[in-house]
């Protein structure tokens, strides 16, 4: 029989697993309180008696995220982190620190399987999704080794979130538990690439969280080039989507918009963006694009960012040129875990 993740677990759903084994439904509330603590084994959880400690090790299992590997920026306090999980995968994460307190970009997957041009991650494949728990443990580990409070979290780091659609809805719930890391809804960006089934998916549980979609281009011919999704969901049916997500939510769409220099920065492609988003409850904000060790990519001039943003503003939509955090750390998620992955080969 296959253990069960309990720290995945809500308190009901420990109730339940207990109660059909024999065991008391309080026990459940010590074992949540033990896992809200940090506790990465039974033996931890002293005020539970040796023989329970053992079956509980029989059907269920608590998976760990520890740190392997740490760099910390000279310029701004950013940091990366690299997390071992339990199977000997890695993933990336990255602590920043804003005016409004730290934030914290969190992985999802092991890997992608979304193949967009630009991105590190993808170069390497897709492994599996991550358990609800594991994600919670970014920011657990982070907050145990910096003392600092995560008081936001942007799922933009490894993976595509609404690929792994159950385990980050989870994830979601967990934020906000008594006892947990507490973090409210309007405190967290949820990024897709644009998977428009699930977009709508999302949109019925009427999250208040800010729906961020990564649009990079304003047509479908740049865009499929740059991101294979959009032969799939083309530009159309993706700005749709937004459309009615952000008219059945109430919230702004963010759309980010990473430039490519002579690939998605022209005047041109700045005056279709402004024309396909008029009008929609939105904010685009303007990257410049990271430049991967093995891919061709060059990042915009710093002249033609302000002239793409002032193209927008003209056309009365919100624009915000990202600031780049932790550049001497290589921030931006991926690299890291190709490295690792290249040393156990």
């Amino acid at each position: 029989m296959e253990r069960l993740d309990c720290k995945s677990m809500s308190l009901e759903a420990l109730r339940g697993a207990l109660i059909s084994r024999g065991i008391p439904a309080f026990r459940a509330s010590q074992l949540r309180t033990w896992l809200d603590a940090g506790a990465t084994s039974f033996e931890e959880m002293t005020n539970l008696p040796r023989s329970l400690q053992e079956e509980f090790r029989t059907f269920f299992w608590i998976p760990t995220v520890n740190i392997e590997k740490k760099l910390v920026s000279q310029r701004d306090n950013t940091v990366k982190y690299l997390y071992g999980l339990a199977d000997g995968e890695n993933v990336e994460s990255v602590l920043m620190q804003y005016r409004h307190g730290w934030s914290q970009c969190l992985s999802t997957q092991a890997g992608c399987r979304m193949g967009c041009s630009f991105c590190a991650t993808g170069m390497s494949g897709f492994v599996r999704n991550l358990l609800p728990s594991e994600m919670i443990g970014q920011i657990e580990a982070a907050q145990a080794d910096t003392g600092v409070r995560v008081s936001s979290v942007v799922l933009m780091g490894m993976g595509e979130p609404l690929d792994n659609f159950d385990h980050v809805i989870r994830f979601l719930q967990m934020l906000s538990e008594p006892g947990g890391v507490q973090i409210g809804m309007r405190h967290v960006s949820l990024s897709t690439c644009g998977l428009v089934d699930q977009i709508y998916r999302l949109m019925e549980y009427n999250l208040q969280l800010t729906l961020s979609v990564s649009l990079h281009a304003p047509n479908d011919e740049i865009r499929s080039r740059m991101m294979p999704v959009n032969r799939r969901w083309p530009v159309a049916a993706l700005l749709k989507a937004c459309r009615d997500y952000a008219e059945k939510t109430g919230r702004r769409i963010s759309f980010e918009y990473a430039m490519v220099s002579g690939v998605n920065d022209t005047d041109g492609c700045a005056q279709e963006l402004g024309r396909r988003l008029r009008g929609m409850l939105c904010h685009v904000n303007l990257i410049p694009v990271n430049e991967v060790p093995g891919k061709e990519q060059r990042r915009s001039p710093v002249k033609r960012v302000r002239a793409f943003s002032a193209i927008l503003e003209r056309y009365g939509i919100p624009v915000t040129v990202r600031r780049t955090l932790g550049s001497d750390i290589n921030a931006s998620c991926g690299q890291l875990r190709r490295q690792a992955g290249e040393t156990k080969d």
